[in-house]
């Protein structure tokens, strides 16, 4: 499958010559054609950047964009086509609707300013299938002062899509939803883009909208990109503890390689078999590390189990979230997490016994990225 979407080396400084870093550091991508792909990072990643760069909104110091096989951004070679030129369709976390023009108005726009453009008629039955196809049928001349938040932002979506672009851009366009409506515009969004078709590059900061709606995620942190891959490998195998703990919870404990060159030593002494990565395998026993292991693989009982290695522990707090009961519990004066099924309650206090799920165990070298 060709790249719809082909980014290499891209490089983005906002204070050249000064102290600060680099806002984009070398990010290199690629997004077949049809695919949705996730940047994902906290704030300040450079994952809005990229972006922006991508559509043309920035100019880069350095590297190329390729969209569809035309060079759009070439910082060696002095080029930078305008981004009313490129042949993207964005939607912007704020929406940008502009509240003076009627739906009709709004999704319109980018075919009366584009330089082909089109006849009224074609342009009214072009706005008219877009917004049907955004569920926004008989809405065009609704003014926009008049919209809810999810209309906005299917408008904005249909806006985008007029054009029939190659890319569609979506700088964490769900943000500003309230939780229920954000869940059910998240499927609305990936079910629409599937049957476009577009091939999608989309910014957030939330990690379940990257799960739930990616054909592949890129974790960024400080303005690289640390690990790319299909959500599920991401999430079961993530690259290192940051991604690790981003990529959902985790609890990070400190230990060292066993003798036995089989697993790990905890801080009380007990041994944890473990399958070790080939890298650390080999490593001398004693050495630092970091064992990694999520909330939900684990298992929370009050008398000690007579098989596995567990850890003991007692509960300090415990919040109850519905589907789910997460507990806090002070072990090794470490605050680790696990859930239990919400009928389980274990009051505050309570001595308890944690069982790690060992084959879901992920084990770091100390000085891994954190």
């Amino acid at each position: 499958m060709s790249a719809m979407l082909s980014v290499r080396d891209l490089a983005k400084t906002y204070a050249p010559g000064k102290s600060q870093p680099a806002a984009v550091a070398g990010v290199s991508l690629e997004i077949a054609e049809g695919n949705f792909h996730t940047l994902l990072g906290p704030s300040g990643c450079g994952k809005t950047t990229t972006l922006r760069c991508i559509a043309g909104l920035e100019r880069p110091d350095f590297g190329t964009i390729s969209i569809g096989g035309e060079t759009v951004s070439d910082a060696k070679r002095g080029i930078h086509v305008p981004t009313h030129k490129r042949s993207i369709g964005m939607v912007f976390q704020s929406y940008a609707i502009w509240p003076h023009l009627d739906v009709l108005g709004n999704v319109a726009f980018p075919l009366l300013v584009c330089r082909n453009r089109p006849p009224r008629s074609v342009i009214r039955s072009r706005v008219g299938e877009t917004l049907a196809l955004v569920g926004m049928e008989g809405f065009e001349r609704r003014p926009a002062t008049d919209l809810s938040g999810g209309q906005q932002q299917r408008v904005a979506l249909a806006r985008a899509l007029v054009r029939e672009p190659k890319l569609l851009l979506l700088d964490e366009p769900l943000s500003n939803l309230d939780a229920k409506l954000r869940e059910r515009m998240r499927d609305e969004l990936r079910e629409l883009v599937s049957r476009v078709g577009v091939t999608t590059l989309y910014v957030t900061h939330d990690q379940t909208e990257a799960l739930a709606m990616s054909d592949r995620i890129a974790v960024m942190a400080a303005g690289r990109i640390v690990q790319e891959d299909a959500p599920r490998p991401i999430y079961l195998s993530p690259a290192d503890p940051f991604v690790a703990s981003f990529l959902g919870a985790a609890n990070i404990i400190p230990a060292r390689l066993a003798r036995n060159a089989h697993g790990v030593e905890l801080p009380d002494g007990a041994c944890l078999p473990l399958d070790l990565p080939p890298g650390l395998a080999s490593q001398q026993p004693g050495r630092p590390v970091r064992l990694i292991f999520r909330p939900e693989d684990t298992r929370l009982d009050r008398a000690r189990p007579q098989r596995g290695v567990s850890l003991v522990g007692r509960v300090e707090r415990s919040s109850f979230l519905g589907s789910r009961v997460e507990y806090r519990i002070r072990v090794f004066d470490t605050i680790l997490r696990a859930y239990t099924d919400p009928s389980e309650v274990i009051p505050e206090g309570t001595p308890v016994w944690l069982t790690i799920a060992q084959r879901r165990a992920l084990v770091f070298p100390e000085d891994s990225s954190s």
